[in-house]
């Protein structure tokens, strides 16, 4: 019943994520493109990452140093692209029902965006989960150029709907007085790069699981513009002065160990801005996200 429900939601992609080629009910891991593309207000085409990203998976080695596991041995699927058309609600309606699908099927959802608003359709999907968001900025004001529901709104619209969902945010830099006015009103934690360093990759991995519910499963989102634009300059909004791929993953496999993760998406890629670093990046920390996650519950199994 899911793999028929997801193909009424999906179209075949000429490419896979890492080339894979298992069926839904061979897989643990489902990569699903949500190519949203409609508020961005700098850099327009992340709609085009998707592709670029998969592309690029093709040119990385499977095999990783850090866990010991090789991608092509996870149980992993890639069901292409949800199906275009309409406006934000109606794209955000689809990411929720494809979250769901693959959810509830027991399954961990993979989301490649598109613009960072589709994590507010995807969140929807798992109400159990607490949020860890990389991100350069906090994504918390109430209204951005005239639209309530944007790449720099949607934080703040989960937690009008949730206000009990615990959400963390790291490589933040960015950000309105309003943003930091509201995140220290309603007890939002963020640290900064510089903190994350003075931290080191353990220590902020215990900082997130102290600060959010001690039972609640993780919801990991990366928006590509946590990284320093060196690192990776075609992202719909660069800012200066962040994270390394190195330090991201360092985090992501501290956290890994010690709590369950329900869903990863990453954002904001504009793949037309560079000559191809920013997907092979994005690639690289999607691979390493996924054999993070599968060798966490290895351990806690």
């Amino acid at each position: 019943m899911a793999e028929m429900r997801l193909g009424e939601l999906c179209r075949l992609t000429p490419q896979s994520f890492l080339d894979a080629s298992r069926t839904l009910e061979e897989s643990r891991y489902v990569v699903l493109g949500a190519p949203m593309d409609l508020t961005g207000t700098y850099r327009r085409g992340s709609r085009f990452a998707p592709t670029a990203i998969r592309r690029a998976s093709l040119h990385i080695e499977s095999y990783s140093l850090r866990s010991g596991l090789d991608g092509e041995e996870v149980p992993l699927c890639d069901l292409g692209d949800l199906r275009g058309g309409g406006g934000v609600e109606e794209w955000l309606r689809r990411v929720e029902d494809v979250t769901r699908e693959v959810s509830d099927s027991g399954r961990v959802p993979i989301l490649l965006g598109g613009e960072h608003t589709i994590t507010l359709g995807a969140v929807r999907a798992v109400p159990e989960a607490a949020i860890l968001d990389f991100d350069a900025h906090l994504d918390l004001r109430d209204e951005f150029l005239g639209r309530r529901i944007s790449h720099a709104t949607f934080l703040r619209r989960i937690l009008e709907e949730d206000r009990d969902r615990g959400v963390f945010i790291l490589g933040a830099r960015a950000l309105s007085k309003e943003e930091k006015d509201y995140a220290e009103g309603k007890g939002i934690r963020y640290l900064t790069p510089g903190e994350i360093r003075e931290r080191g990759a353990r220590g902020t991995a215990e900082a997130v699981l102290e600060a959010l519910p001690g039972e609640a499963p993780l919801y990991v989102t990366v928006d590509m513009d946590v990284l320093d634009p060196s690192q990776a300059p075609a992202v719909c909004n660069p800012a200066p002065e962040g994270l390394t791929v190195t330090e991201i993953l360092d985090v992501l496999y501290a956290l890994c160990r010690g709590r369950r993760v329900v869903g990863l998406d990453l954002c904001e890629v504009t793949p037309y801005y560079d000559s191809g670093l920013t997907s092979i990046q994005a690639a690289k920390v999607l691979l390493e996200a996924v054999l993070a996650v599968e060798g966490g519950g290895r351990r806690r199994n």
